[in-house]
């Protein structure tokens, strides 16, 4: 039997799932969660440095998918400084750099696809 089909369920965080996959989905999946992500892999950022790597993003969007992140520990919000203007840096938790090779594994079918069927675009 596959280890996600062991129970019933899982659960996780006082959620339930009815299995390992839905959980990673809900955790890391929709349009935007991975891709934010994907972008505090490296290093750690502000919000403003997310908003220009990610332009198709609204900021209500971004906001709420990093509220989500953070709830889910798999990023970390710091703010530094009492009196405005403070600067606030997101960045992963450990638990979140657990996903680093699942991001890159798709980043990488990713890769591929565009390779074989599609096309890289670069600004002028």
């Amino acid at each position: 039997m596959k280890t996600e089909c062991i129970g019933d369920y899982v659960k996780f965080n006082g959620k339930d799932y009815p299995c390992t996959v839905s959980l990673t989905m809900n955790m890391m999946g929709g349009k935007w969660k991975a891709v934010i992500l994907y972008h505090l892999k490296d290093t750690s950022k502000r919000y403003s440095e997310l908003r220009k790597e990610m332009p198709f993003i609204t900021e209500m969007t971004l906001s709420l998918q990093l509220k989500q992140l953070e709830k889910d520990s798999l990023i970390v919000r710091k703010v530094y400084g009492k009196k405005p203007p403070v600067k606030v840096v997101y960045s992963l938790t450990d638990f979140g750099k657990s996903l680093i090779p699942v991001l890159e594994a798709i980043t990488k079918w990713g890769n591929q696809v565009v390779h074989e069927k599609g096309e890289f675009i670069n600004k002028i």
